[in-house]
């Protein structure tokens, strides 16, 4: 097995990077190339780097739990970012060099992470219109059915008025 990264334009310009971890990169290639084809979008050749990235760390408290840790503490503690969800959840990001001293200090503030991963975040947003969101929506859908891709980064921004109308 070994690890892909496949990266192109989707609907709309969007940048579109896709990791994979595959047995047959023949067969793998193929699935991405179609998704991308049908959608309108173009998978890039080998070396093909579009999408500027940072690689950050994605720590998960609870909601409850960040309450009790001051955001001078937060940020003291390497925090770049703290992003809440309406459901409660909270994500914690950082740069993957700081992940160790944040989970530290959240730790030592009596608060535990429920999850961690790597997230790989834009540096710049496209903004998606009311007619190129459905098609990026189902590339993403398209690619994320593939049994080898792994995870599916974009740079796509949907309002919360285009998305009412999805």
């Amino acid at each position: 097995m070994e690890t892909i990264i496949y990266e192109g334009y989707g609907p709309g310009g969007t940048a579109v990077m896709v990791e994979c971890l595959s047995d047959n990169r023949n067969r793998t290639v193929a699935e991405v190339r179609h998704a991308f084809t049908k959608t309108g979008g173009n998978l890039g050749t080998d070396g093909f780097r579009l999408l500027p990235v940072q690689q950050r760390k994605a720590l998960s408290p609870s909601r409850k739990a960040m309450k009790t840790l001051s955001w001078k503490r937060r940020w003291k503690a390497g925090a770049e970012d703290v992003v809440t969800y309406d459901d409660g959840a909270i994500d914690v990001y950082t740069a993957w060099e700081e992940m160790g001293a944040v989970r530290d200090a959240l730790e030592a503030a009596g608060l535990k992470a429920d999850a961690a991963e790597v997230s790989m975040i834009p540096s710049t947003k496209a903004d998606m219109d009311a007619e190129t969101a459905p098609k990026l929506l189902r590339l993403i859908d398209m690619l994320e059915d593939c049994d080898d891709v792994q995870e599916v980064y974009h740079n796509g921004e949907i309002s919360d008025e285009v998305a009412a109308t999805l």
